[in-house]
């Protein structure tokens, strides 16, 4: 079957300090705004499953009968509080599918990947 699905989302700081607490993953540089001030990004950035999440969500919404088998996926920009990103799934199933988030305003990669799906 071919997948072509697409959503946007912009994130809140909200979802990361939730994310923080399921995932255990409270590297301040996610959840703590004066921390984060301080680092190169110069504000909080998403964690990369985060984003992930998403778009696994994006996809089990429309076909619960996936299931996944493996993954590989990059993160070469961030993703921050309030930027809209524009999510995007395509490719077969059974197969691979290819999963992407990008920064609406700029077209800045945040997450390339593919998904293996059963």
């Amino acid at each position: 079957m071919k997948i072509e699905l697409s959503n946007r989302w912009t994130p809140t700081q909200t979802e990361f300090d939730l994310f923080a607490q399921i995932s255990g993953d409270d590297n301040p540089i996610h959840v703590d705004p004066e921390f984060s001030a301080r680092t190169a990004f110069g504000r909080t950035v998403s964690h990369g499953m985060l984003i992930y999440t998403r778009l696994w969500g994006l996809l089990i919404a429309a076909h619960p009968e996936i299931s996944q088998t493996g993954q590989s996926m990059m993160f070469p920009n961030p993703c921050y509080t309030g930027e809209p990103v524009q999510l995007t799934i395509s490719g077969e199933c059974p197969g691979t599918l290819s999963v992407r988030a990008v920064r609406s305003s700029d077209g800045a990669e945040l997450m390339v990947g593919e998904a293996e799906v059963a």
